[in-house]
């Protein structure tokens, strides 16, 4: 196949706009896939994924198609579209070289359109805009039309209108990539010398790590010797072919191609997404990497049964093989046992991963409550980076401490601006920037409100309240800023006299008073009851803000008596109040999972 029809391309949009359903078509009308054996949703190969109805994994596909009696070879690779899988977006976007941005056709533009087109953009791909869904009833498809030319520059008439689940423009939209995204560009003077960037990665328990990888220059064959720039590690490239969309052996993977490369590690850290993989014993040009993923979000991970520690280690290795936005370190806890602090990009990567982990390696976990990173800067000391607030400093040696600022795009019809708006001023962080519309011959107008807010306040229930507040058409999506000051302070919660570190959050010190007494009332009632009274505190530092009490079971020791005088009740009543006063002093309350999720809800 000649180089020059080759055509990479991705599929970007907000979620849920069709891109997993364009991608079914594709397959059919290529013939990759034989239309009675596919099924919806194919390339979502996760029982999670056919479940949400999302796509949470990138994942390739090579189809070959006949265009005017000319063979080409067209190279796709299907994205997430939810803001927290941005990381698997930019990782596409920097294997292809265009990008079918795709618009729903009922809802329009929406802030993950946008995020992702600037990523596309800032990449210097060819974007296709196109219109999905144009069988629903009662369109406005001109005023799209408006608003997505306007966006992408793209002229009215040449913006395409599909309906990926009948088929209808779809040949159209492939021919269209075919003329509009170019072919490879190859450095025709170092084609022996092979470059590959590594941009996707999966362990097999036969076959090792298998890397995705585009292929930028020279070629590789089976069994070749090859090396990893990052660690100068060298292995043996035991297979190598493409998606089809299942693993497919051929001889080589030649420059301009979308292919694997079966490595045979064993030891999954020595493949890195983003490294490059060239021919040992060769020189050759470093690949464009990406930017190392910067997880939003923390949380102590825990198996229920503390001798699980190894297995759930191992599981997280080969998590973070096939996904390479999550990081995580050893935790030891008092009260959970040896564990992982986990770095996220969102709550609900956060929700996937401790899913994943249930699902694919069997393991019970209990997760802590989430928190985001603080720099803290501790007097005449280096700044420390705090992802955890069992980890703060004592409060008598801080200086001053950051927090993780974002700017908040809000895509929403003209009628919720008020609501959003005023739920958003009523976190009382929250910086709005400015209020732009959206250009559009629609009846009912639609804007863009750009806030900055620290990233803590978009954590537990922000997007529900988002979708809540405008039935359901807002979207939002957000980007890391800057570390800003911040006046917080750790919140400690105290059992029985006991501080809990694993119940321990960051709060705002202006609000320290309400979450203290929020987290104490809701401890009251979810902690078992012992056989002594149980005192429930929120303090900072030495100070007590809130406190609950949890009433003593009483055995009735007074039973077995049937009469005589009453100073042998009180002599019973006086031993039994005795022994409640030492098993206070002894005893020790068993938290249980649940509690320590009482810390995430408002």
């Amino acid at each position: 196949m000649k180089r020059e029809n080759i055509r990479n391309f991705c599929i970007i949009s907000h979620v849920d706009h069709g891109k997993s359903t364009l991608a079914d078509r594709f397959l059919e009308i290529t013939n990759t896939v034989a239309k009675d054996k596919i099924n919806p949703q194919y390339l979502d190969r996760m029982p999670l994924e056919q479940e949400r109805g999302i796509t949470i994994k990138l994942q390739p596909v090579t189809m070959r198609y006949q265009d005017q009696g000319e063979g080409y070879i067209l190279n796709l690779i299907d994205t997430p579209g939810h803001v927290d899988f941005s990381y698997e977006v930019s990782r596409s976007l920097a294997a292809v070289e265009g990008a079918i941005l795709l618009v729903d056709a009922g809802q329009g533009i929406q802030a993950q359109t946008l995020a992702n087109f600037y990523l596309a953009q800032k990449q210097g791909l060819k974007i296709v805009p196109v219109i999905n869904k144009v069988d629903l009833p009662n369109l406005d498809l001109d005023s799209i039309k408006e608003e997505l030319s306007d966006l992408t520059g793209e002229p009215v008439s040449e913006i395409l209108c599909i309906s990926a689940k009948t088929g209808q423009g779809v040949a159209e939209l492939l021919k269209k990539v075919i003329d509009k995204v170019p072919a490879p560009l190859i450095n025709k003077g170092q084609d022996s010398s092979l470059s590959a960037l590594i941009f996707d990665s999966y362990f097999d328990e036969y076959k090792g790590v298998v890397a995705f990888v585009r292929v930028f220059q020279g070629l590789v064959e089976a069994e070749k010797k090859i090396k990893f720039m990052s660690n100068q590690v060298e292995s043996i490239a035991l297979q190598v072919g493409l998606f089809r969309p299942d693993l497919t052996p051929q001889e080589t993977l030649a420059a301009g191609e979308i292919g694997y490369i079966v490595t045979g590690l064993k030891d999954i850290s020595k493949c890195r997404v983003g490294d490059t993989i060239f021919l040992a014993g060769q020189e050759t040009k470093i690949c464009p990497g990406y930017q190392e993923p910067q997880p939003m979000v923390f949380a102590g991970i825990y198996p229920q049964d503390g001798s699980k520690q190894g297995k759930l280690r191992k599981a997280l290795d080969k998590l973070k093989l096939n996904d390479a936005s999550l990081i995580f370190e050893p935790e030891d806890s008092s009260a959970l046992g040896p564990g992982f602090r986990a770095g996220f990009l969102g709550l609900l990567h956060l929700d996937i991963v401790r899913e994943r982990l249930k699902r694919e390696y069997g393991m019970n976990l209990v997760i802590t409550p989430p928190s985001v990173s603080y720099q803290v800067f501790l007097e005449g000391k280096e700044m420390e980076v705090i992802k955890s607030p069992s980890a703060f400093p004592d409060p008598s040696q801080i200086k001053e401490i950051k927090e993780p600022w974002v700017k908040i795009d809000i895509v929403s019809p003209q009628k919720y601006f008020g609501p959003l708006m005023e739920y958003i001023e009523s976190l009382g962080k929250a910086q709005f920037i400015s209020l732009e519309y959206i250009k559009s011959s629609q009846k009912e107008k639609r804007g863009l409100i750009h806030y900055e807010a620290p990233l803590s306040l978009l954590l537990v229930d922000f997007y529900d309240k988002i979708k809540g507040l405008s039935r359901g058409y807002a979207s939002y999506s957000y980007q890391f800023l800057e570390y800003r000051l911040a006046d917080v302070a750790k919140l400690d919660i105290l059992v029985a006299g006991d501080p809990v570190e694993q119940l321990a959050t960051i709060v705002y010190r202006d609000q320290a008073y309400f979450s203290g007494r929020r987290i104490v009332k809701k401890l009251k009632e979810i902690l078992p009851r012992q056989m002594f009274e149980i005192k429930v505190q929120a303090a900072i530092g030495g100070k007590i803000l809130a406190s609950e009490k949890i009433s003593a079971l009483r055995k009735n020791v007074t039973a077995g008596l049937y009469g005589g005088d009453v100073s042998r009740k009180q002599k019973l009543l006086k031993k039994q109040k005795k022994g409640k006063k030492k098993m206070e002093q002894l005893g020790k309350v068993n938290i249980p999972p649940e509690a320590y999720l009482a810390t995430m809800s408002k």
